[in-house]
């Protein structure tokens, strides 16, 4: 099994173990959407509030999950045609196949994580940007907190040079929000850098802070009193801190990127990547490095 990780300490990386290595970062790439949707509403192109027009949700909604929006991942069809190493569907027919128009609850009046309400996040990044979904996440967020070693892996060409674990042919557009890959230690100097207010004014980061709480413990897994703000997931973890950041896994591996809140380790972000599917591992080996 392949492990690399990164912890960085008031802006430097303190530790690290075969950090530049180029990794899927799965769902960590939630919470760089996230980060690019909220600079859009902080230069007055997006709205955070407003429904979109056409849709009942609003941009809120659709970070914090709370848009009533299927999640595909539920389906067994999709996990059977990413097994038998199919060509991606279009979006127009993973959207038919998950009754993407049939909210399962008023928008705000529940909860459920969705990889396609994600997929629209990239969709209105892309249209109001007029930029693909590269070129608008560096220019909105790489280059402005520093990381040069990231990019949105769109054909398996572009995870040739990329740790997969036992998923070497995957087609990384199988992820229809979009997969970045770089190395930890870029994941985990991103995370410090927007936590840390380099890139949002603090109202915003307050707000991506602001959890919609989950029923907890999560069994299995170590969280005590998990929840969900804008695009990262935080809360109490079983080892006594309070976090912030996002796990994501995907077929043969799993990353985990956290931020300690509340002081209680001195302005301290740690990132790890395995090559193992127990996402709860993953998480507790950075939970494990957060703590010193």
């Amino acid at each position: 099994m392949a492990e690399t990780w990164a912890v960085v300490r008031d802006g430097v990386v303190e530790e690290s173990h075969d950090a530049d290595r180029l990794v899927p970062w799965w769902s960590f790439t939630k919470t760089v959407l996230a980060a690019a949707a909220l600079v859009l509403v902080r230069d007055g192109l997006l709205n955070l509030d407003e429904p979109i027009p056409d849709r009942p949700y609003t941009l809120r909604h659709l970070l914090q999950h709370r848009s009533g929006l299927a999640e595909y991942g539920w389906f067994p069809a999709y996990h059977e045609a990413v097994a038998r190493r199919d060509e991606p569907w279009s979006v127009p027919d993973l959207l038919a196949c998950v009754d993407a128009d049939r909210l399962r609850y008023p928008p705000g009046e529940g909860w459920e994580y969705s990889n396609i309400g994600y997929l629209f996040v990239r969709r209105m990044i892309e249209t109001v940007t007029g930029e693909g979904l590269d070129d608008a996440l560096r220019r909105l967020v790489l280059r402005p907190l520093e990381v040069t070693g990231a990019r949105v892996a769109t054909l398996p060409v572009d995870l040739e040079q990329v740790t997969m674990g036992s998923a070497s042919s995957y087609h990384p557009a199988w992820v229809y929000h979009g997969l970045l890959v770089g190395g930890v230690q870029d994941a985990a100097r991103l995370l410090h850098g927007l936590m840390r207010g380099e890139l949002l004014p603090a109202g915003m980061v307050r707000a991506m802070l602001t959890p919609f709480v989950l029923p907890g413990p999560v069994e299995g897994r170590p969280w005590t009193r998990p929840g969900y703000g804008l695009g990262v997931m935080t809360g109490e973890t079983a080892c006594g801190l309070v976090v912030a950041g996002h796990t994501g896994g995907g077929p043969g591996s799993t990353i985990a990127v956290y931020h300690a809140l509340e002081g209680q380790v001195p302005s301290r972000t740690a990132a790890c990547f395995m090559t193992d599917e127990d996402q709860s591992r993953t998480e507790e080996r950075t939970f494990t490095l957060l703590k010193g």
